[in-house]
């Protein structure tokens, strides 16, 4: 299995398929209001994302990349709480990703800081 480690490319790509995700997801009030929150916090990885590779200080990509590791958590709280029965599989790789973005994203934390 490939893995992209092109952290721009990746993290929208992850941006993207929750969008999609969220296109085909159960349509209730709390879904609805989940959905509104995994989308923000899915494109805030993206975004802080760029915002740390045009990082001006050590200090600047620790705060940005600590910001985009939060918004990775968020994500994954708000994915677990998506409702999508006949959508089980396609959850199960945003979940597995974000799980990914956030140990990658710890990583770059551990060794930025250290």
């Amino acid at each position: 299995m490939d893995k992209k480690f092109d952290l721009e490319e990746r993290t929208d790509d992850f941006a993207k398929t929750v969008s999609a995700f969220v296109r085909a997801a159960y349509k209730d009030i709390p879904n609805i209001e989940d959905s509104k929150q995994v989308i923000c916090s899915s494109g805030s990885v993206a975004a802080n994302d760029i915002e740390a590779d045009e990082a001006l200080s050590k200090k600047d990509l620790l705060m940005r990349t600590g910001i985009f590791r939060k918004e990775a958590r968020k994500s994954k709280l708000w994915l677990k709480r998506s409702k999508a029965e006949p959508l089980e599989k396609e959850r199960l790789h945003p979940e597995q990703e974000v799980y990914e973005l956030t140990c990658i994203f710890g990583a770059i934390l551990t060794e930025s800081s250290g």
